[in-house]
């Protein structure tokens, strides 16, 4: 019996550290889990991110259009030498992305105690003026109000009137926080609210960045969305993750609401129809040419193409399933040194 349980438990162990793996990635907390956004997932739904060469120039890279707003931390903790290695990689990030009106729009919030708007996503839209803009940007010296920071990034630097583009647009709206502290407000309940509202978050920790605060921030699947560097002077080895992040994506692949057929665009793409079918006024849907039989069986194929709904329950279920695994393996354990520990007596 002794040897039974033993040879059970040395099968199941590969399992067992399997998913207490994914508990320490915060896969299976329940707080991560909730309000995930639209944008997370359409970022589950997309394919296996490139290693780009590093040879490659910025005008080999396309990113994809967004909204992309920084959140920078200028708190006591960052020293003057330390912001300027900050303003750095900003500018060195606008360098990797496809700037423009029609492309990549981008705005800065920065906070300590106060929260203070640099400029807006409809301020500038070329990289000069950027990174101008950038190079004005000073520290407000006091404080670590990370939760205010997001709720005003996404009370104000994300809506239309700031120059967000409408959500009927479907332009991935993303937000990268850096901050080298610990929140001194509440970051869980505001960062769900903002993920749920459409925006992707990264959380990019720096020295003395809280993890816990990092991973309670970011979007899933964290591995993706949580960054940490030693100190400021490394920062900038951020900015080619972020350029195989943010560039080389096909549009189509990050989700789209063409009913029929998506087509990229180098940085966007747009919708066409099936033979037998026209574009409406929406540019989105589509319905049949006058005398065109409409097939049933084909509306069938058509249904959920992506299967995003049955991924995500699907992942629901498995992250369920691998507690309740974990739980049962924790039993077993317990019970086979129990059993040894009796025949030790005798």
């Amino acid at each position: 019996m002794k040897l039974s349980l033993r040879s059970l438990l040395f099968t199941l162990l590969p399992l067992w550290d399997a998913a207490r793996a994914t508990d320490r990635l915060g896969a299976a907390d329940p707080h991560l889990m909730t309000a995930q956004s639209h944008a997370q997932t359409r970022h589950n739904a997309r394919p296996p991110l490139r290693t780009l060469n590093p040879t490659n120039t910025d005008s080999q890279c396309r990113s994809r259009p967004l909204d992309l707003v920084f959140i920078i931390d200028s708190s006591r903790s960052v020293r003057p030498a330390e912001f300027k290695k900050v303003r750095i990689f900003l500018a060195e990030m606008i360098d990797t992305l496809d700037v423009g009106s029609d492309a990549t729009r981008v705005a800065v919030v920065n906070y300590a105690s106060t929260v203070k708007t640099e400029f807006l996503l409809k301020n500038h839209f070329n990289k000069p003026d950027l990174k101008r803009a950038i190079a004005r940007i000073e520290p407000l010296a006091t404080g670590t109000m990370t939760g205010l920071a997001i709720k005003t990034a996404m009370n104000e630097a994300f809506t239309e009137q700031s120059g967000a583009r409408p959500r009927s647009r479907n332009i991935s709206k993303v937000g990268i926080i850096v901050t080298d502290g610990r929140p001194q407000d509440q970051v869980e309940e505001v960062s769900a609210a903002a993920r749920a509202s459409g925006i992707e978050i990264y959380a990019v920790g720096v020295d003395r960045a809280d993890m816990r605060s990092l991973q309670l921030m970011a979007s899933l699947p964290l591995e993706d969305h949580v960054f940490y560097v030693e100190t400021y002077g490394v920062i900038e080895k951020l900015t080619s993750k972020f350029r195989e992040t943010l560039c080389g994506l096909d549009p189509c692949s990050m989700g789209h609401d063409c009913e029929h057929i998506c087509v990229n665009s180098n940085a966007s793409f747009y919708c066409k129809c099936r033979s037998g079918y026209f574009l409406n006024a929406d540019k989105r849907t589509c319905s049949p040419k006058p005398g065109e039989e409409v097939r049933v069986e084909v509306l069938e194929v058509l249904e959920d193409p992506c299967k995003c709904e049955a991924q995500l329950a699907f992942q629901r279920k498995t992250l369920a399933a691998i507690q309740q695994l974990t739980a049962k393996l924790a039993d077993v354990s317990e019970r086979v040194e129990r059993l040894e520990s009796l025949s030790d007596r005798v």
